[in-house]
């Protein structure tokens, strides 16, 4: 209204333009300062609130030099992972304040986190750090991911003196290879060749036709899994609740209409899966599972309709060539080869009180020539 003012008074010939200048200057400043002022008036309220909402606990988390993630599941635990050590439960978060949290992170960010739009990918604006937040239906209870960042800078020398840095004499340098693996299998039953992959996280492909109990088998790699890595931090990805995972730390992530399994790959991907398991692979996303298994994330499960353990492979790659940026031809078969080493097959029989079998178990050991190299064991 005042620049209006000076603006007609302007137009009237009653102030000479260089005062009229002026005015226009001083009050574009304390307009400036205005909105600076409430600007920062708005980052306190939501700085205040957010540290309420948080907690004691994430607070004091946020501010351990040694915390590298901070992670919230939809049970309410929190588990922390610090540097050079492994996940940790460190307390619990009730729902609601949890959701609370990341609505005013979502509004001092400009966007929202609600039934239509479940993911929010951000930053925590305390300090920076990567912020993953997945509320229903994706998962049953409001859940988060926090990434700190470094607080430490480490020399060369640091990783020479803690013997991350040695050289190629060291046995601890022997890279995940499929012959390491296939050593030490010789004679043995086919629970335990499954039993080893899960100890030594080979990645899984269980192949089987509906009804013949593909679900009901990686249940019970959830209870090996359970024995023999009972640490690790497992990530279910499913579009329907099937999957019993009796692992601590776990999450449960449910695709929908609006939520695709290759969105919640994606998202996974900043939740710090130890292992990834899809309840059964249909489409695009099996390209990002198979680039998450070979990237980082190995000891993973999937499972997917096929007649045999060869069939799987095969169904695996037409599955892959449906990603919009998926390789090409023989490059697809390269990726599953690296990337799955064991293919169960599983089948129905009647004769048997369960009414199914395994009937394969094959390694996989490469490909040539378009076709797939396999040992069945």
């Amino acid at each position: 209204m005042c620049l209006h003012a000076a603006s007609v008074c302007e137009a009237q010939g009653g102030i000479s333009p260089d005062l009229i200048g002026n005015i226009t200057s001083v009050l574009k400043k304390s307009m400036a300062t205005a909105q600076f002022v409430q600007n920062e008036e708005q980052r306190t309220r939501y700085e205040v609130k957010l540290k309420r909402e948080l907690g004691d606990l994430v607070l004091s988390l946020l501010a351990d030099d040694s915390v590298e993630d901070i992670l919230l599941n939809p049970d309410s635990s929190v588990w922390t992972k610090r540097m050079g050590q492994g996940f940790c439960c460190a307390g619990s978060i009730a729902p609601g304040q949890a959701m609370s949290a990341m609505n005013t992170i979502a509004a001092w960010r400009g966007t929202t986190v609600n039934h239509d739009r479940p993911i929010l990918e951000t930053e925590l604006p305390l300090d920076g750090s990567r912020f993953e937040g997945i509320v229903p239906p994706v998962v049953a209870q409001p859940m988060f991911a926090i990434r700190l960042r470094p607080r430490r800078i480490f020399t060369l020398a640091n990783y020479e003196s803690s013997g991350i840095l040695t050289d190629a004499a060291d046995p601890l340098n022997r890279t995940r290879r499929h012959d390491l693996f296939r050593a030490g299998l010789g004679g043995l039953s086919h629970a335990d060749v499954i039993r080893n992959a899960i100890q030594m996280k080979r990645n899984v492909l269980v192949a089987g036709a509906t009804g013949s109990g593909k679900t009901t088998f990686l249940n019970a790699c959830f209870d090996a899994m359970a024995q023999l890595a009972p640490h690790d931090r497992v990530i279910c990805i499913e579009d329907t609740p099937e999957l019993q995972c009796s692992m601590q730390n776990h999450v449960e992530l449910r695709a929908n209409s609006r939520v695709s399994m290759l969105d919640c790959l994606r998202a996974c991907m900043r939740l710090k899966p130890t292992r990834i398991i899809v309840g059964e692979v249909r489409g695009a996303e099996a390209h990002a599972l198979l680039k998450a298994w070979n990237t980082g994330h190995p000891g993973g499960i999937a499972t997917l309709h096929a007649n045999d353990a060869a069939s799987g492979l095969q169904r695996l790659e037409s599955l892959v060539a449906e990603a919009a940026n998926a390789p090409a031809g023989e490059h697809i078969q390269r990726l599953i080869a690296e990337a799955v080493d064991v293919v169960v097959f599983i089948d129905e029989e009647p004769s048997l009180p369960a009414g199914r079998k395994v009937r394969e178990v094959a390694l996989v050991t490469g490909c040539r020539d378009g076709r797939y190299e396999v040992e069945y064991v």
